[in-house]
């Protein structure tokens, strides 16, 4: 049996323009599980990951209105309360899609840590913005208090940036693996995974990062031996000149092609770069394929039909 991992976009649990309510959250996901439930009918053991941005955002700004009442978290914490959440609503919909089509397979949560390096340069350079948008006044105090780091956006208002430092290892790839193997269907690396770094001692502990999730997605698949990598987001695969005269949509393209787009500077870092960066390093350690698409086209993804598909080649 084939094995797959399948990073699911923001799209997949909060679309455009919500609030990001239960509901919302619980309706977006129950579609998703669906496609989830089709790639186990056609026979793959599916493990999943997605993001957190937004279900973090919402968890600090509760922490600050909340701040006089109970202590704040760190966002270690905060990304674990985010898996927990997300964790909850997709293993139930998931397990409810599978009963509906005759399938009684176990389903799972794993609170996961992904180690990074504690000399990563990214803890130097904090870029990635987090939780929402505040006065100027209110990121000094920030800053001067608390030794935070915040930036002016495009005159939309100041916001506090951490660093993005680059996943090395998913703490629990084992336990994950083992899992997988006996056929229980995983969810895990949330958000990238919470970073953790380790003293000479091996010692964890929690950092104030963000891991990217497509990067992450790929320790995952390696970790568990995957077949396969699948980004699901809200655009049907990449593209080079995007947004050009000369766009033109990747199709199945050979690895040795994807790096040299990659080198020619197609794919932005803030959206495609690290999708195609983890499509890339899936491939180089030994992954079959690996498939960019739109979140409700997975199943013909998987057959070749639409997205992008990126071979070894």
């Amino acid at each position: 049996m084939r094995t797959i991992v399948v990073a699911l976009g923001g799209n997949a649990i909060l679309q455009r323009g919500e609030k990001g309510t239960a509901e919302e959250q619980r309706k977006n996901v129950k579609m998703t599980a669906s496609q989830i439930a089709s790639l186990v009918k056609d026979g793959y053991r599916v493990v999943i990951t997605h993001g957190n941005g937004p279900q973090v955002g919402n968890i600090l700004i509760q922490n600050e209105v909340a701040r006089g009442e109970v202590p704040a978290m760190p966002m270690d914490i905060c990304g674990a309360e985010s898996q927990g959440m997300i964790g909850y609503m997709m293993q139930m919909s998931i397990r409810n899609a599978l009963r509906e089509i005759g399938l009684d397979i176990p389903v799972v949560t794993v609170v996961t840590q992904t180690l990074v390096d504690r000399q990563d340069p990214a803890f130097l350079n904090p870029t990635k913005p987090v939780g929402p948008f505040y006065d100027e006044r209110w990121a000094r105090e920030r800053q001067e208090k608390y030794g935070e780091t915040w930036v002016e956006d495009s005159g939309r208002g100041w916001r506090r940036v951490v660093p993005s430092p680059d996943p090395k290892l998913i703490i629990e790839g084992e336990s994950i693996k083992a899992l997988v193997d006996k056929g229980h269907i995983v969810i895990s690396t949330g958000g990238g995974g919470i970073p953790v770094i380790q003293d000479e001692n091996g010692v964890l502990s929690g950092v104030e990062a963000v891991i990217d999730k497509d990067l992450g997605a790929e320790r995952l698949a390696v970790a568990v031996g995957a077949d396969t990598l699948m980004i699901l987001t809200d655009v049907n695969g990449a593209a080079i000149n995007y947004g050009t005269t000369e766009e033109r949509w990747l199709g199945k393209v050979t690895l040795s092609e994807l790096k040299k787009f990659e080198k020619e500077g197609h794919f932005k870092k803030g959206s495609m770069g690290p999708k195609v960066a983890a499509i890339i390093r899936f491939l180089e350690h030994g992954g079959e394929q690996g498939i960019i698409a739109s979140l409700d086209k997975a199943i013909p993804a998987l057959r070749g039909e639409t997205g992008t598909l990126v071979v070894p080649g």
